[in-house]
């Protein structure tokens, strides 16, 4: 019996699109594999906020969250301001989630 693999050590994979994007019930259960702070707008994308103590800690998170999308050939976007992250996640080729999408997600999620 092979062990499961968590959502962190997964690979994203590339979407070519003419896939459907994730209905709300596979969304809710991929939900639970990452941090809950994360939240499915209209399941069409997932949003979370880090809070830093200043700018440059701020801007250092998106560099190195950056760098984990240049690996994985996932790109997620992004919103900085003094003091927060906003990530927002999703698969642009489909406009909507895909399993990806999560996994982008719990990489973020092991650095804080």
């Amino acid at each position: 019996m092979g062990l499961k693999m968590d959502l962190h050590e997964k690979k994203c994979l590339p979407c070519e699109g003419g896939i459907p994007p994730m209905e709300e019930d596979e969304i809710n259960q991929f939900l639970k594999e990452i941090d809950g702070r994360w939240k499915s707008i209209d399941n069409h994308h997932l949003e979370r906020t880090w809070e830093f103590e200043d700018f440059e800690t701020a801007l250092n998170f998106v560099n190195e969250t950056g760098q984990i999308c240049e690996k994985e050939g996932h790109h997620a976007n992004y919103e900085l301001g003094w003091g927060f992250v906003k990530i927002i996640i999703w698969t642009h080729k489909i406009d909507g989630l895909t399993s990806s999408d999560f996994v982008l997600a719990a990489k973020f999620d092991q650095l804080g």
